[in-house]
């Protein structure tokens, strides 16, 4: 595979991770001491504007605000422009969820990651996450037009289907041949990217391909180098993966919101 096909597939979104493993810990599967840093990973993660707090604290405390909730109160919400499903309604929340793509859904509390890159004297670069806390109406709860995770991976492996045979007709392998080699590499994703105990193996399987087909989507997004593709030939590529894009978010929404076992 392509560096910059290998480096795709290893990246998670922030939101799945953290309704995955806050899920897990409110069913009493994992330890509360674990959470923080299954999330965080290898960044450092604080949460801001959490309730009665007057600065930034650590993810592992900001958690305890979610202490109360129930497994199924915790929601992952993956909106784009023109499909807000799994907001609650307009407000700071919604704009800011849409704005970065992603947030997570409790009653009376929503959290959006925002990145922040910061530069240390010695030029050494590095990123924080920022959880940011916006007051939601307790009465939140699972969106009514939310797929099952067995609808989803159907929905899911079609479009997949369709859109790899459109991609094909484009020759997208001339003009981005690292594309093409991530795409393969669908066909076994890296169990690295793996949800927490208490999910069932259909959530697992579509956890993983979507996670793997998340970032291969977002290289696809980028320009292909070199001036390789031309306007027209953006838009031709745009059109076919445009219902890859929504299935895609579907698919990653349904495997963590999954009912736990």
């Amino acid at each position: 595979m392509f560096p910059a096909a290998h480096e795709a597939t290893m990246t998670v979104r922030r939101s799945t991770r953290f309704v995955a493993w806050v899920r897990a810990w409110r069913a009493g599967l994992v330890p509360y001491d674990d959470v923080a840093d299954q999330i965080a990973a290898d960044e450092e993660h604080l949460v801001a504007d959490a309730p009665g707090t007057w600065t930034d604290i650590p993810l592992g405390e900001g958690l305890t605000h979610l202490s109360k909730c129930h497994p199924d109160q915790i929601r992952l919400a993956l909106p784009a422009p023109g499909d807000p499903r799994g907001l609650p309604g307009p407000g700071p929340f919604t704009g800011a969820a849409l704005v970065a793509g992603e947030g997570v859904v409790t009653p009376g509390l929503g959290l959006v990651p925002e990145v922040r890159t910061h530069t240390s004297g010695s030029g050494v670069t590095f990123e924080t996450v920022l959880w940011r806390c916006y007051p939601l109406p307790e009465s939140t709860g699972r969106p009514v037009d939310e797929p099952t995770a067995a609808e989803a991976e159907a929905e899911l492996s079609q479009t997949l289907a369709e859109s790899t045979r459109a991609l094909a007709r484009l020759d997208i392998a001339q003009w981005r041949p690292e594309l093409a080699s991530a795409l393969a590499a669908l066909r076994s994703p890296d169990n690295a990217a793996d949800l927490p105990p208490g999910y069932d193996p259909r959530a697992r399987r579509l956890y993983a391909r979507a996670s793997v087909l998340d970032q291969v989507l977002a290289l696809a997004d980028q320009s292909a180098p070199g001036g390789a593709v031309n306007g027209y030939e953006a838009q031709q590529r745009d059109a076919a993966l445009r219902p890859l894009l929504a299935s895609c978010r579907r698919a990653l929404v349904a495997a963590c919101n999954a009912p736990m076992i």
